[in-house]
């Protein structure tokens, strides 16, 4: 790859294990041509009842902790890689907010990871990376982490 080809490159984490080969994917492309790479994790607002006093907030502070963590793995491998790196936690639906973060920032690239469902398992639990990749004029590499569920 040459250097140059990519100025910024999108990291979307959602901080788990099968995550980890998409951002050391996105971190080795960054490297290799140059580019600024946002770690970006969203937050889902907690929905909330009248009977629930408190626990929205509560909720949302563990689940920005739980993005800071995210993003702060993707900073430190992009650190050790030699790469500039930002962390941005945005507030939202995920696919919507990570299209309309790449859309506002000039982001060339967007990658992140699956979990590689198929079937009755993607209609029931869906997918972030599917929505990205249906909705964003933004070129995205999913990087697919684990085992296909299907060759058990």
């Amino acid at each position: 790859m040459r250097e140059g080809i990519y100025q910024k490159i999108m990291i979307a984490t959602d901080g788990s294990e099968l995550c980890k080969k998409a951002v050391e994917t996105g971190i080795e492309i960054a490297r290799l041509s140059g580019a600024k790479i946002y770690a970006v994790y969203v937050v889902i607002p907690a929905t909330h009842s009248a009977r629930d006093f408190g626990w929205e907030k509560a909720a949302m502070e563990h689940f920005r902790g739980e993005g800071k963590k995210a993003t702060a793995f993707v900073e430190e491998a992009a650190k050790a890689a030699n790469v500039e790196v930002e962390s941005v936690l945005l507030e939202g639906h995920p696919a919507e907010k990570i299209v309309e973060f790449a859309e506002q920032n000039g982001v060339e690239m967007i990658v992140m990871g699956t979990l590689g469902k198929t079937g009755l398992d993607r209609f029931l639990l869906g997918s972030v990376a599917e929505n990205v990749v249906r909705h964003s004029k933004t070129p995205v590499l999913v990087v697919r982490g684990g085992e296909n569920l299907e060759n058990k």
